[in-house]
C-alpha cells in the first residue's frame, strides 16, 4: 500500500509541476528536491556469484557509491536531469518529464554471503554490472 501511494504522490506531483509550468513558464520542481528514486534492476544467481545488472543511464561513475555489508548491496548516486544542451537549445517549455533524476538509492538484499574480495563492476551502456562472487562453502 505505502508503495502505491508513493507513487500517487509522484504523479500527483509531477502534475502540479506541470500546471505551475504552464500558468507561470517556470517549472517549479528546481526549487524542490525530489526525493530519493529508485534505479530498476535484475538480479542473477550464477552458479560461482550473484550478478546484479542496475539501470543507471546518464549516471556518471564517479557519482555512484557501491557499497557491501553483511548479505546487502546498496548503490547510491545521483543523476542530473537530461536537458538539451548548446546555444540554440533554450528550453522553451517542457513536453513531457518521465525520467527519473537526482539521489538514488537501491538496496539489495542478498540470498547468501558473498567474498567481497573479488567483487567487480562494470559501466557499459547506460547499465552497471556487479559481479559478486558467492562465498565458498565452509
Amino acid at each position: 500500500m505505502g508503495d502505491f501511494t508513493s507513487i500517487r504522490l509522484k504523479t500527483l506531483h509531477g502534475r502540479l509541476g506541470e500546471l505551475a509550468y504552464e500558468l507561470t513558464k517556470v517549472q517549479f520542481s528546481y526549487l524542490v528536491s525530489p526525493e530519493a528514486w529508485r534505479p530498476a534492476i535484475n538480479a542473477y544467481r550464477c552458479s560461482s556469484h550473484i550478478s546484479i545488472c542496475v539501470d543507471l543511464a546518464g549516471v556518471d561513475r564517479e557519482a555512484l557509491e557501491v557499497k557491501i555489508e553483511h548479505r546487502r548491496l546498496s548503490i547510491r548516486g545521483s543523476r542530473r536531469a537530461p536537458e538539451p544542451s548548446g546555444t540554440e537549445s533554450q528550453t522553451l517549455q517542457v513536453l513531457a518529464m518521465e525520467i527519473d533524476y537526482g539521489p538514488f538509492l537501491r538496496e539489495v538484499e542478498l540470498p547468501t554471503e558473498v567474498d567481497i574480495r573479488g567483487v567487480t563492476a562494470e559501466q557499459r551502456n547506460g547499465l552497471l554490472w556487479i559481479s559478486l562472487p558467492l562465498r565458498p562453502e565452509s
